[in-house]
Formats: structure tokens, sequence, C-alpha cells
């Protein structure tokens, strides 16, 4: 078998401004329309086009795997592939999401002591609509590489929702695709840390948010049309900013998350436990990968930190090591798991061994997921 081995590149980044939209519109279809095997874990009646929207963190497959269907620019410069660019307001760390014809960040504003919601037109970058969520309650001291809008947004097709750190608590938010708030709740109490950073999550009729935190979290299970609660499953006292993600594995669909010295699986219907074992480390930002046999969990605090993970529930650990993969989440495909570390060190491993099979240092210092096409990974360093 030849080695698999994409290659890095460096993608402006979105923190403060919109700099490159790549994904076209495409032709829209219904996800209850795929095979429900096509894409594991993906909740029914999500009205997106897969293959070429973006609508939740880490992409339609919840992995940070482009469809093939894209259109991607090699290279750019100021002037070159660029499309269009907008500045926008604040302060916001959370990623893009693209649906349809939109564009949807979030920003938290301190000047004006806010945090919104950002809609812009994906053709030609002209700012749609604001949605302001919360005003005041942004005074809470954090990781300086923090911001209080550091969750990306989720689209069903018909609703976003945002998660924001507000005051002493959490709450998800749901607004229509012309930014009227629908409704909002409270997920739990949050006492500070480093900050916040988890995303929603969709599944079914369901939305899903997480609130860990050294107060004791949460996650939450609402109906995405009302904002009923329809779980709640309580979480240890500690800090963790990992956001939760859904795979058909092991037989079964399951959630997935990893920190508080722990690494979960739960029935995303009901909250019940599936299996949960002690494991990754306390504080995790990482989201969890699979190649389908394993899951793949990593962490920096207090230990750093990569495992794989059998997805039966056996508990079994098929190999772990120290790496210090904290921020950026992993990517893995064909029998190969890759990792873009804060520190620059780009890696790859086998993913059923752990074998290191290559290891380069890239430029600068990352926070941002890298997000892989075809034989490339796309890779975001601090410094754009």
């Amino acid at each position: 078998m030849s080695t698999y081995i994409p290659s890095p590149c460096i993608l402006r980044p979105c923190m403060t401004l919109v700099a490159v939209i790549c994904f076209l519109i495409g032709h829209r279809v219904d996800a209850d329309d795929r095979d429900a095997d096509a894409a594991p874990g993906q909740p029914a009646s999500i009205h997106v086009d897969l293959s070429q929207d973006w609508p939740w963190w880490r992409g339609s497959t919840h992995d940070g795997i482009a469809s093939p269907d894209q259109h991607v620019p090699l290279k750019w410069s100021e002037t070159e592939n660029i499309i269009w660019k907008t500045n926008l307001p604040g302060r916001g760390h959370g990623s893009p999401i693209v649906v349809g014809d939109q564009v949807v960040v979030t920003a938290a504003d301190h000047q004006r002591n806010l945090q919104s919601v950002l809609c812009f037109d994906r053709s030609t970058g002209k700012q749609l609509w604001e949605t302001i969520v919360h005003e005041g309650g942004l005074d809470v001291k954090g990781n300086e590489k923090s911001s209080m809008a550091s969750a990306a947004a989720a689209c069903d097709g018909d609703r976003y929702f945002v998660n924001f750190h507000n005051g002493d608590a959490v709450y998800m938010t749901a607004l229509d695709r012309q930014g009227k708030k629908l409704w909002q709740q409270k997920l739990s109490n949050y006492v500070n840390h480093q900050g916040f950073g988890a995303s929603p999550l969709l599944y079914r009729n369901l939305v899903i948010g997480v609130s860990d935190n050294k107060g004791g979290g949460a996650i939450v299970a609402m109906n995405r049309a009302t904002g009923e609660v329809v779980w709640n499953k309580s979480r240890p006292a500690k800090a963790n900013y990992s956001s939760p993600v859904i795979f058909n594995v092991g037989g079964k669909e399951q959630l997935f998350l990893t920190g508080c010295d722990l690494v979960t699986s739960l029935n995303p219907a009901t909250g019940d436990t599936f299996w949960e074992i002690e494991g990754a480390t306390t504080e995790c930002v990482t989201t969890t990968v699979t190649d389908g046999h394993r899951i793949f969990t990593s962490g920096g605090y207090p230990k750093n930190h990569v495992a794989a993970v059998a997805v039966d529930g056996s508990g079994t650990i098929a190999w772990e090591n120290p790496t210090r993969a904290y921020v950026p989440s992993l990517l893995t495909r064909d029998g190969y798991l890759f990792a873009v570390m804060d520190s620059g060190i780009a890696m790859c491993w086998q993913s059923d061994t752990g074998k290191e099979v290559w290891k380069g240092r890239l430029s600068g210092t990352f926070s941002s997921s890298p997000v892989l096409f075809n034989d490339l990974i796309y890779a975001t360093n601090e410094e754009g």
C-alpha cells in the first residue's frame, strides 16, 4: 500500500474578516433524500446541500473533510483568487458556516457590549443582517486566545443555532434564516476558566449543546423548533471545551464527547450512557474523529494526549502517545490520522497502530482546525 501524504497549505484566517469563500453554490437537496449510510451520524430532516454547504462545525460530515465536489484554489494573494472580503465587528474565533446563499459568523463586540450573529451574501460579501443575541455580560476574563464568540453556529436549513457564554451562564439561541429570534434556552450556569467554545450539534429533531465547566455543566438536547428540553445529562465539575459529535459506529449512532478525564458515548436520542471510560485528559478543545473502528481523542492539559479508543464500548485503547494536539482537531482518512499541533508541527500516524508516518514543521502557531480536501490539507496559522 502506498503512503498517503497530503500537501499542507496555509489558508487565510477568518477570525476578524471573511477572506475566502471557496464553496460554490450547488443544487439544493434534502438530507432525508440521501442514503442513510452515506454520511454516518447525520441528522434527519436537515434541508441543506451537504455537497456544497458547510452548515456546522467541521463541515457536513463533522470531521473536517470537504466534499470532493467543492472548487478550492491552490494559491491566493491579496489580489488573486479573493472573491470578496469584509471587516467584522469586535472579536470572534468561531468558524464561519455556509448555507445556500448565506455566510454566518458570530461576534463579540466589547465596544458595543454585545454578542451578535452576522449574515453575509455568499456571492458578494454584502452584510444581509445582524442580530443582537445578548447585550452586556461580556466582562469575563479568559485565556488571551479565547473570545466571547468562539463557537460556530449550526444550521438545519430553516434555523440557525448559536451558543454563547454570557455573564455566569451558557445559552443556546435559535434564529430563522432572516435573523429573527425564535427561542433561547439556558444550558447551565458557567464558572469560567479559559473561555467557552462548544458548538451546537444537530440530530434528528434535536439540537444538542454542551457546557462543561468547573461548576458542573451539562449536555442538553432541545427540540429544534421550540427549544423545549428533551433530555439533560449532568457533567463533572471540570473545565473542558470540546464540541460533541455523532457517528454511526459500532452498530449504532453514538454521541461522543471527550474531556473532564473521560471518554463518553451517549445515546443521542435519550442521553443514556452507552459506555464511558477514564481517558483523554481534563481539558480538551478538539472534537473527536473516527475511522469507523476507533475514535481518536486528543487534549493538552494537564497532560498531552492523543489516543485511539475502540468504538465497541470495551474500553480498549488501541494506542496512545503524549503528543500535544490541544486546540486544532484531528483529521483521519484511508488508514491515516493527521494532526496540526498548536506549536506548528504537522504529523501523520497509521490510524490502527499509531506508528509515525511523517512529521514536519509548518510556519507559525495554530489554533484553528485543518480541513482535508481531496489530497490537500488546508491549515490556518494564527498569523494568516
